[in-house]
């Protein structure tokens, strides 16, 4: 059910916790930015770097090095460590320095920051709407794989790429766990590059 901060776009259904087009994350505790209406000096130019928010509140910080006007709820394409995710930009200017200062983030120490690479095109939606309405079928069928070869873990959620080129599986489990046959089963199954994360019963239960 959507909220009125979320809207559709580019064939991306409403929807919140990135589901669909979304503003603010909704219930996902939204960042008010109370600097929004502070100008800067003529002569000093807006902070470079944003922070992006993925499905079930994920968030992570991005280089804007080709100095894109993003503005909150803009759709953007992110660098990751092959191919590109798409997520919502949650906070822009100097809010953002708030943020990382919090989460002792040091930017100024990045030597290769991951950058934004655009603003999501009517082609990037198009996609990343595939590779979200796959992750269903997908955990179901990685929960039987899981089961078949004795693995005891549950796999609860899956996170495409936003590209769909890779898959997050999340995974509950009481002792350590060989998946390495899995990894391979699960690549050849869905033809993409597979990412295992074990999760603890209270993140489970926050997907």
């Amino acid at each position: 059910m959507a909220c009125n901060n979320c809207s559709s776009a580019g064939g991306v259904p409403k929807g919140c916790q990135s589901n669909g087009s979304c503003g603010t994350g909704c219930n996902k505790l939204p960042v008010f930015d109370w600097l929004s209406n502070m100008e800067l000096p003529s002569t000093e130019k807006p902070f470079d770097w944003v922070e992006v928010r993925f499905k079930n509140g994920r968030k992570e910080f991005y280089h804007n090095a080709n100095e894109l006007t993003l503005q909150v709820g803009d759709a953007v394409a992110t660098e990751a460590h092959s191919g590109h995710d798409i997520g919502n930009v949650s906070i822009v200017g100097e809010l953002v320095k708030l943020q990382m200062n919090k989460k002792k983030f040091h930017f100024d120490k990045e030597e290769k920051p991951e950058k934004v690479y655009r603003k999501a095109s009517e082609k990037d939606l198009e996609a990343w709407a595939d590779a979200r309405n796959k992750e269903q079928d997908t955990m179901i069928q990685s929960r039987v794989a899981a089961e078949r070869m004795g693995l005891k873990m549950k796999i609860s959620d899956v996170e495409y790429q936003g590209d769909g080129s890779k898959a997050t599986f999340f995974y509950t489990a009481e002792e350590r766990v060989d998946f390495r046959l899995l990894i391979r089963e699960l690549a050849q199954m869905f033809s993409v590059r597979v990412d295992m994360r074990q999760i603890g019963a209270r993140q489970e239960a926050q997907r």
